[in-house]
């Protein structure tokens, strides 16, 4: 079905392999198409990407041609569906993770890469700028560090990416340390896990008064929902 990627899906698990290195069209169009399925048909509970990418393929442009803006931007939609998916995201990485990738990464609820494991947001240096990373990275490594990566396009190894917070365990036995991340996350209620998480991702840019009205919001419908409410029967046997 796929020529850059591999999709299977076993239980409560998908899994997105990425096959080819370099982020082309054809690529995103078939992450399209697997985010589709995730959205509207899967039931798995949690999305696994795996791979590595060199960054953005430069041959789907034309250097005869006018720029515009449009590949970008259905880049960014892309990158943000999957940031918002209503299930767990885990990134294993293992190899080099550049430009498009790292973005993909970023966006991950869990990152999990291996020991030679490289991160790079390289475009400021090729003359363009690295997609929304100039929003997000900063959130997880501050200003300053976010600055270095992005303005010199820094190559940082495995054990500086856990240490900056850019990933969370670093392991030769990726498949191991995905065993227990999934784990670690417990029951999966998908409403309050969402939730939480856009709560948390909208937190660096709201104002306290409309938080506090976005999460009485959110808090309504979680406590809404069977999760919850099997959570007070349970407690309430134990009396």
């Amino acid at each position: 079905m796929y020529e850059t990627l591999s999709f299977e899906e076993s239980g409560d698990v998908a899994r997105i392999t990425l096959i080819r290195n370099r982020i082309n069209v054809k690529q995103i169009r078939e992450l399209e198409r697997v985010f589709d399925h995730l959205e509207d048909v899967s039931k798995a509970k949690v999305v696994v990407l795996r791979g590595h990418s060199a960054g953005i393929d430069f041959h789907d442009f034309d250097p005869k041609e006018a720029m515009d803006i449009h590949g970008f931007n259905k880049w960014e939609k892309l990158v943000n569906r999957f940031e918002t998916l209503d299930k767990v995201t885990v990134a294993l990485v293992d190899g080099p993770c550049v430009g498009g990738g790292f973005q993909l990464t970023l966006v991950c609820d869990q990152r999990i890469c291996v020991p030679g494991a490289t991160f790079q947001l390289n475009e400021v240096r090729q003359g363009f700028l690295p997609g929304m990373a100039t929003f997000r990275l900063a959130k997880y490594v501050g200003l300053g560090h976010a600055k270095r990566l992005v303005m010199t396009g820094a190559v940082v190894g495995a054990e500086e990416a856990k240490r900056l917070g850019l990933v969370d365990d670093v392991t030769a036995d990726l498949d191991g340390a995905l065993a227990r991340t999934i784990e670690s996350f417990g029951p999966m209620h998908t409403v309050a896990f969402t939730l939480a998480r856009r709560l948390l991702n909208e937190s660096y840019g709201t104002q306290i008064e409309d938080a506090l009205g976005n999460f009485l919001a959110a808090q309504h419908r979680a406590i809404s929902q069977t999760a919850f409410l099997d959570t007070l029967k349970a407690e309430h046997k134990k009396q």
